[in-house]
């Protein structure tokens, strides 16, 4: 391998769905994992198959259908994950199996409730039974940045000799600095005796916003794998962003010489396609994918702007998938305009897919002046990722007003191909549609979250709603999107909704990694 080669290893279908919210059914799985594919992802982790039959389908199902990848599944340092996750990647054309165990003290005592030298000897018996199912075995020091130094050392030997060919030191609750975070790395190299028989890695969280300062200080002192998420998606304040890494390489190749297999032009369409999946909205001021990364309103800024873009554009729009076009489309463009736009923003659709949206565009065109590629993304997102929910949106009719008290909801929605209708009322014409859909579908789900924002500007522009729903623990967002706020609310609920019904599925393993 070329020394300075660095191999991304994008855990957004793993550690990303871990956060609260981001439950995402098998076909979401394999649409995000077909993108991370044509990206150039060198490693995808597809999830934990000892957690769900819904974890174990998803992995099994990636690792058949994607072929430029190694498939990589999470074990914990027992029999039973290790040979879950073997089953699970089988038919991958390269498959790894994911083991790890916790070695910091704190997590020893507490989590685990065992002495040091039982950890060591679960190193080498997990690594070493993962390896009679393949030769390509990562092992993770859980929570490897908060680990004494020698006992660290120890782990990291035993685990290469036992078969490890990927050594992950994981930053796991974001506590490490990147000048301590590079010595760590730096410590491993100079110590361990084998460790240029494996390849190390690194896997940082960002509770104090240092995990992709903490990653690039890593591959400085040695690291060449970099474990990672599209939007920085993760448990808690999430994972290192990989957009973000990699950009950074390949910005500023002149004091960081290190490349990736990336092609960052498909940036974009994953950080989309990954935020309406799970319904976390990006931020607009985000690094890379933020809707304001490449938007300049001061005068002085917009000035030399027009005068040489370098003033204050370290890298082009494009580099990232970004396209600057605006008004492209509107009612009266044709079925060979509309899938050549789609191409252009990164669809291949089958030719059904692409009549249903062509039918949701022209009704979008007949009520909106301008028609945006950013109101494209979101109809197409909204209409293709949905198509197998069990339960789906079919008309919403809302009476309300100062004249009209109560506010009242006539809603049609269809559960599990039977159409139903309701008539209901609320405190407000939100609440009334959601009193509808809670009729319709009963359920005992608490909404945490409605929150509204326009995809484009001008008084015509869709509402994208994001609605989070929490039952019993475990939570779900949803994302719908119209010109009309109350039907993107009723499109957003219901997503949420068929979300919910995958997460009743799912009961993940008490230790969850790095």
């Amino acid at each position: 391998m070329d020394k300075n080669r660095v191999i991304i290893f994008d855990t957004t279908l793993r550690d990303g769905e871990q956060s609260p919210g981001a439950s995402m059914n098998l076909e979401e799985k394999l649409k995000i994992a077909k993108v991370l594919e044509d990206m150039g992802v060198d490693v995808i982790e597809a999830g934990f198959p000892i957690a769900s039959n819904g974890d174990f389908e998803a992995v099994n199902e990636i690792a058949k259908t994607v072929t430029n990848a190694t498939i990589a599944g999470l074990a914990r340092a027992t029999k039973a994950d290790i040979e879950r996750c073997a089953e699970a990647i089988k038919p991958a054309a390269r498959g790894r199996i994911h083991t790890f165990i916790s070695t910091s003290p704190l997590h020893m005592k507490y989590k685990l409730q065992m002495e040091p030298e039982k950890v060591l000897a679960k190193v080498v018996e997990s690594v070493s039974y993962a390896r009679n199912f393949t030769d390509d075995v990562e092992w993770s020091a859980e929570d490897g940045s908060r680990t004494e130094h020698d006992f660290l050392c120890r782990c990291v030997e035993a685990a290469i000799k036992a078969g490890a060919r990927t050594i992950n030191i994981p930053d796991t609750v974001g506590y490490a600095v990147p000048d301590e975070y590079a010595a760590l790395i730096r410590m491993l190299f100079n110590r361990v005796p084998n460790i240029d028989q494996a390849i190390i890695s690194v896997h940082c969280h960002n509770d104090l916003g240092l995990a992709v300062a903490n990653s690039l200080a890593a591959v400085q002192a040695g690291a060449r794998q970099v474990e990672c998420t599209i939007n920085g998606l993760g448990e808690r304040a999430g994972n290192a962003a990989m957009e973000e890494i990699v950009m950074a390489l390949r910005t500023r190749a002149d004091h960081i010489p290190y490349t990736t297999g990336i092609k960052t032009e498909h940036i974009t369409k994953a950080s989309r396609l990954v935020s309406t999946v799970t319904g976390f909205v990006v931020q607009p001021n985000k690094a890379i994918v933020g809707a304001n990364a490449f938007a300049h309103e001061s005068g002085i800024h917009q000035d030399g702007m027009l005068k040489n873009a370098q003033t204050y554009e370290i890298m082009t729009p494009e580099s990232v998938g970004l396209t600057r076009s605006t008004l492209v489309m509107g009612k009266h463009s044709g079925r060979a305009a509309f899938k050549s736009k789609l191409k252009e923003l990164g669809y291949e659709l089958g030719e059904n897919a692409i009549e249903d949206a062509f039918v949701r565009f022209k009704d979008l065109a007949d009520r909106k002046k301008d028609v945006f590629d950013e109101d494209i993304v979101a109809l197409v997102d909204d209409e293709v990722l949905r198509s197998n929910d069990r339960i789906r949106f079919v008309s919403l009719e809302v009476v309300c007003g100062s004249k009209h008290r109560p506010p009242r909801a006539t809603l049609e929605l269809e559960v599990d191909g039977e159409t139903k209708q309701c008539e209901s009322t609320g405190d407000g014409p939100v609440d009334a549609t959601f009193n509808c859909i809670k009729e319709l579908v009963p359920h005992n789900a608490r909404l945490q979250l409605y929150q509204v924002h326009a995809v484009t500007q001008g008084t015509d522009a869709q509402a994208e709603v994001t609605v989070r729903l929490e039952e019993d623990g475990k939570t779900v967002n949803g994302q719908g999107a119209d010109t009309d706020t109350l039907v993107a609310s009723a499109r957003a609920y219901v997503t949420a909704l068929n979300k919910l019904l995958v997460k009743r599925e799912k009961t993940a393993p008490q230790a969850l990694s790095a």
